[in-house]
């Protein structure tokens, strides 16, 4: 029972951190419709941008001592730099492919492009090792209920990932762009012919999926190691989101957590080598099943 409830805690709280991803693929599906594979690049490029500012790298020859091993502003400054590396992404990349022609395949192809050169730029400019983020997010084991240990870093990534997702709920349901967000997702064109903003929409959408992918990367690298190629665990987010219907954040962050959980159950009572097998076993058995996902609409053909 005890292995059980662990189990379950570590899920959700893996589960959280690629619903925080996964819902970065719903949104910019849900407007442009196409699967934007340089989500990744935006995930390292938060970590990367959080380790700096910790003082992990060049930054401590200006700044006695690093920036002070401020979590928050290290936090903030990964949110906005992957949110605004999002921005120019698709205004150099996907802004002059979706102007000349409505084959969203394209945008799909140079968003597996974009990927590749923004993992790149840090193998030639910083280098391809792996790098550990300073102690500044506790890991201390606690004790849930009497009858079960976890960490406190797995309590703190499951509740910043549930103020998260609950606070990009409130903006699309309150605010006035939440809502031309959500008209945008049934009808782009229409939007525009409504007066809505077609450019600048896009450009918020990207920037929220670029805050949401830099919050998982500051987690994934301090569970794990910092280094280019992190960004290759986003795969298991995509599964995510299609498992739950793509374009769907309630079916991305339903989808992310049974994966999560579905990971830690087969780790703690099977073997540690099944983790991906069952990820994409579920991704096969839910395309044979329900294609369009657990929350998805069945529509017309999309990339």
């Amino acid at each position: 029972m005890e292995t059980l409830l662990q189990q379950i805690i570590n899920g959700l709280s893996l589960g959280s951190v690629y619903a925080l991803i996964a819902v970065g693929y719903s949104l910019v599906y849900s407007i442009l419709l196409f699967s934007n594979f340089a989500h990744g690049g935006f995930l390292v490029i938060g970590g990367y941008v959080c380790y700096f500012f910790l003082g992990g790298y060049f930054l401590s020859n200006f700044f006695e001592g690093g920036v002070g091993t401020n979590i928050w502003v290290a936090a903030a400054a990964a949110l906005v730099g992957a949110g605004l590396s999002a921005v120019i992404v698709e205004k150099l990349a996907y802004k002059p492919i979706r102007e000349r022609t409505p084959v969203t395949l394209y945008m799909l192809i140079a968003s597996m492009g974009m990927n590749i050169v923004i993992e790149n730029i840090f193998v030639v400019t910083i280098g391809g090792r792996y790098r550990a983020l300073p102690s500044v997010i506790p890991m201390k084991p606690v004790s849930v209920l009497g009858v079960a240990t976890t960490s406190q870093f797995d309590l703190l990534a499951l509740a910043t990932a549930v103020v998260f997702l609950v606070g990009l709920q409130i903006f699309l349901s309150r605010t006035k762009w939440g809502l031309a967000i959500r008209a945008a997702s049934y009808n782009l064109r229409t939007a525009g012919l409504m007066g809505v903003n077609v450019n600048r929409l896009i450009s918020l959408v990207f920037f929220v999926a670029g805050m949401l992918a830099a919050i998982g990367g500051i987690f994934l690298s301090a569970r794990y190691t910092l280094y280019p190629q992190l960004g290759a665990i986003t795969t298991k987010a995509f599964v995510a989101a299609v498992i739950g219907g793509l374009g769907s954040l309630p079916g991305a962050v339903a989808g992310s957590l049974i994966l999560g959980l579905a990971e830690m159950l087969a780790t703690g009572f099977v073997s540690s080598q099944f983790r991906d097998l069952i990820v994409f076993v579920l991704l096969i058995v839910t395309l044979i099943v329900r294609p369009a996902g657990l929350f998805g609409k069945s529509v017309g053909e999309k990339v």
